[in-house]
C-alpha cells in the first residue's frame, strides 16, 4: 500500500510539473495563478483592429518604413501573441474615439488623456505616458544661466502658438506671477511647434513651450537645449478601448507587466526620446587631402554604371554617414549609405552586407535609379529632378510625392524644389497639412528632409570645385 502511495504522488508531482513547463505564452499565469490570457472568459482576438494618428511621436512612414513608438509597440504585442494587426489611421483623437465607440476598432494605440473628459468614452489600458508642459531654452554657455524656476520668466520673451495650450498656460502663469512675461504669439500656418524648438536651438528665439515628451523628442535633434523645466501640472495619458471591451484592456495590462514587454518598451523608449539622432555632418568641414573622399574610387567605379555623378553621390555618403562603414541609426539605417534593413532586403541584399563599402554604394545607386526613374513623369528636367531623388532617398518617395501635391494645390511650382516643393515638405510637419485630402502619407519630419538636401549640395559644390566628373 505505501508503494502504490508513493507511486501515486510520484505521478501527481511529475504531472504537475510536466503542466507547468509545458505552459506557453498562451497559458502563462500571474502572480495570482489567474491566466493572464484569459479575461471572463474572453482571449485574445485572433485580428486586432488599432486605431492611431500621424505624429512624431505615434505612426509615420520614413524612408518608406512604419515607425513610430506606440505603433513598434502595439505591432510587437500582436506578434508575440500571434495576432494578425490591422491598422486604421484616424483624422483626428475625437475621431479615433469615434471609431472605437462604434466597434469600428478594438484599440486606440496612442496618446488618450485620462481626464474626467474621457473617462466615460474609454477605459485606459496599456502604457501609461506622463508629460507636462516645459520650457525649452538653450543648455548655457557664453555666459547664459539656465532657468530654473518659473519666477525667473518675469521679463523673459517667450515665443508660442497662437490660440494654443501652450498661450494659455502662460497666459496664466503670467496672471498667477502678477504680470512681466512678454508673450509672443505665432501662427500656426507659418510656424509650428518644430519650427520654435529648430529656432531655440540655433539661436533665432530665446524661449518656447511644448509638452515634454514633443521636447524629449526634439532634443533627440537638439543636443543643445535644456528642457528640465515643467511649467505646468502632470497630464496621463494611455492606450484606450471601449467600456464594454474593458477584458481587452486587462489582457494588454497583463502582456505589458511581463518582463519581456517591459524590456521591449524600455527600448523603444530610448529609441524614440533618447538616442540623438542630430545629422553628422550638420557642421560641414573642409575637404582634405586631393580627392574628395577616402573612397573615391569606388563611387566613380559605380556611378558610372548609373549614369549617376560620382561626386554627388559622395556628398550623400558624407552627409549620410561621414563616410563610416559602420554607421547605424537610431532608425536601423545602415553602412556609409545609411540603406534601410528593409531597403536592403528589396535589392536582395541583407543589413548585415550593407556595411561593406562597394555594397553600400551599388545598393544606393540601384535605389537612386529606381527613384529617379518614379519622379521622371512628374519632373521632366533631368537635372532639377536630382534634387527631389536626393530627397526622397532621405524621406520615402511617398513623402516628396505629397509634398508635390501640396505645392500643386497651394499654387507653387510641383517641378521645381528650391522654394516650392521645398516649402511644401517643410509643411508635411504641420497638422494643417498633412491632414490634407492630397497627402496620402501623413506626418513627416519635413525640416530633415529640406536641411538633407541642403547639406548635400552644398558640399556637393565644393565637391564639384576639387575634383573633376
Amino acid at each position: 500500500m505505501r508503494r502504490i502511495t508513493l507511486l501515486i504522488l510520484a505521478a501527481l508531482t511529475l504531472g504537475l510539473f510536466m503542466c507547468r513547463c509545458g505552459s506557453g505564452k498562451g497559458n502563462s499565469s500571474d502572480a495570482t495563478g489567474a491566466d493572464a490570457d484569459s479575461v471572463g472568459g474572453h482571449t485574445w482576438p485572433d485580428t486586432l483592429r488599432v486605431a492611431t494618428l500621424y505624429s512624431p511621436q505615434s505612426y509615420f512612414f520614413y524612408r518608406g518604413q512604419e515607425m513610430g513608438y506606440d505603433y513598434e509597440l502595439v505591432a510587437t504585442m500582436a506578434a508575440e501573441n500571434s495576432l494578425t494587426l490591422r491598422l486604421e489611421v484616424a483624422s483626428s483623437l475625437p475621431r479615433a474615439i469615434e471609431m472605437l465607440d462604434s466597434g469600428l476598432v478594438d484599440l486606440i494605440a496612442y496618446e488618450v488623456p485620462v481626464t474626467a473628459e474621457y473617462k466615460e468614452k474609454v477605459v485606459a489600458c496599456g502604457p501609461e505616458n506622463i508629460t507636462t508642459q516645459v520650457l525649452v531654452q538653450p543648455r548655457g554657455g557664453n555666459g547664459a544661466e539656465v532657468i530654473t524656476d518659473v519666477t525667473d520668466l518675469v521679463g523673459k520673451d517667450v515665443y508660442v502658438e497662437a490660440d494654443s495650450k501652450y498661450e494659455a498656460r502662460l497666459r496664466n502663469l503670467d496672471e498667477e506671477l502678477g504680470g512681466g512675461i512678454r508673450i509672443h504669439t505665432v501662427s500656426q500656418d507659418t510656424l509650428i511647434t518644430e519650427d520654435l524648438i529648430a529656432m531655440v536651438s540655433d539661436g533665432r528665439l530665446p524661449l518656447t513651450v511644448v509638452d515634454s515628451d514633443i521636447a524629449r523628442i526634439n532634443k533627440t535633434y537638439y543636443n543643445d537645449l535644456d528642457i528640465t523645466l515643467p511649467l505646468s501640472f502632470e497630464q496621463r495619458s494611455a492606450w484606450a478601448v471601449a467600456p464594454d471591451k474593458a477584458w481587452l484592456g486587462t489582457l494588454i495590462d497583463n502582456w505589458f507587466n511581463e518582463d519581456k514587454p517591459r524590456s521591449e518598451q524600455a527600448q523603444l523608449l530610448k529609441r524614440y526620446f533618447e538616442l540623438s539622432k542630430a545629422d553628422p555632418s550638420n557642421k560641414l568641414t573642409a575637404l582634405n587631402g586631393s580627392g574628395v573622399s577616402p573612397f573615391d574610387d569606388i563611387f566613380r567605379r559605380y556611378a558610372d554604371d548609373f549614369n549617376w555623378d560620382w561626386r554627388l553621390l559622395a556628398s550623400q555618403a558624407f552627409v549620410e554617414s561621414r563616410f563610416d562603414s559602420t554607421a547605424v541609426s537610431w532608425a536601423g539605417a545602415r553602412g556609409m549609405m545609411q540603406i534601410m534593413p528593409r531597403t536592403a532586403r528589396g535589392y536582395g541584399e541583407t543589413p548585415k552586407s550593407v556595411m561593406k563599402n562597394d555594397v553600400a554604394v551599388r545598393t544606393a545607386l540601384r535605389l537612386l535609379s529606381d527613384l529617379d526613374k518614379s519622379l521622371a513623369s512628374r519632373v521632366p528636367d533631368a537635372d532639377e529632378r536630382k534634387k527631389f531623388v536626393i530627397a526622397a532617398y532621405n524621406s520615402g518617395l511617398a513623402h516628396v510625392l505629397d509634398a508635390i501635391a501640396l505645392a500643386k494645390k497651394y499654387g507653387l511650382n510641383p517641378q521645381k524644389w528650391d522654394g516650392n516643393v521645398a516649402q511644401a515638405i517643410l509643411w508635411k510637419s504641420n497638422p494643417r497639412y498633412y491632414k490634407d485630402p492630397v497627402v496620402k502619407f501623413g506626418y513627416s519630419r519635413g525640416r530633415e528632409t529640406y536641411d538633407y538636401v541642403n547639406r548635400v549640395y552644398a558640399f556637393y559644390s565644393r565637391a564639384k570645385a576639387k575634383a573633376d566628373a
